[in-house]
């Protein structure tokens, strides 16, 4: 029997250097948090583990989760009228092989025109917070968004077909 979410360690700090590139910073984060709970086992393993993350990238800059509520704002001003990428890297670990596998997806969204109205009420509503680039497209930023190139599920914060292959290429035991 699993053990429940709920007792889970606590998550990493997301801290990383200023010249990594946008897919290097997400699977730096994406394996240490699947390190963080190798780590809380303490040698008993589960025989998989899954770690991603997703960073915002707009003029060479990444965007990642907002400080505070002016941080969400400025990030949404960035944003809006233009396209940016989303880039998501899942960390897979093999538990019985010790092997892990690392991946990235780079997609594009492309915001519409929004004014400080639409900005103020999307930050009222809360999605803002604990998410990359203040926004959710899963959410209620999805009414903002004019066109997305690529992995939706990717944008979201799990890029399921990449997910899927990574499994399968690993040896995971579909229908045992």
């Amino acid at each position: 029997m699993g053990l429940p979410f709920n007792i889970m360690p606590a998550g990493i700090d997301e801290v990383y250097g200023e010249d990594l590139s946008p897919e290097e910073i997400t699977k730096s984060l994406a394996v240490r948090k699947v390190e963080r709970i190798v780590e809380f086992f303490q040698g008993r393993v589960p025989p998989w583990i899954c770690g991603a993350d997703t960073v915002i990238f707009l003029d060479e800059k990444v965007l990642g989760k907002p400080l505070d509520r002016n941080d969400a704002a400025s990030m949404l001003r960035k944003l809006q009228g233009r396209e940016h990428q989303v880039v998501t890297s899942v960390a897979l670990f093999n538990g019985r092989e010790k092997i892990m596998d690392c991946r990235s997806v780079v997609s594009s969204v492309s915001f519409m025109a929004i004014s400080e109205e639409e900005i103020e009420w999307y930050l009222n509503t809360g999605e803002w917070q604990e998410v990359a680039g203040a926004y959710k497209i899963q959410g209620l930023a999805s009414c903002f968004i004019s066109g997305i190139k690529g992995s939706y599920s990717g944008i979201v914060g799990l890029p399921m077909r990449e997910f899927y292959v990574m499994l399968r290429e690993n040896g995971y035991p579909y229908g045992s």
